[in-house]
């Protein structure tokens, strides 16, 4: 597989490859790893919460908006 890209976005990618003692191709390797990752762990997690909806368990909309008010105090307006 080739993946072109930008020239300024292929010269920050060798800077920073460069800055962690990498190649440019592992770390963009890395970086896919990561969002696949992410994606799939997302997927799963909103199937969680469709099965959990679908088995009726559910959050009041007052019980979320204190368990906002709990975590954030005083951002809400």
């Amino acid at each position: 597989m080739q993946v072109h890209f930008p020239p300024e976005l292929e010269d920050k990618l060798n800077r920073i490859a460069a800055e962690q003692g990498k190649n440019s191709e592992s770390l963009v390797c890395e970086a896919v790893e990561r969002l696949v990752g992410y994606d799939e762990w997302f997927v799963c997690e909103v199937e969680k919460g469709i099965a959990a909806a679908d088995r009726g368990e559910l959050v009041e909309h007052a019980d979320v908006l204190a368990m906002i008010e709990e975590r954030y105090p005083g951002q809400r307006s």
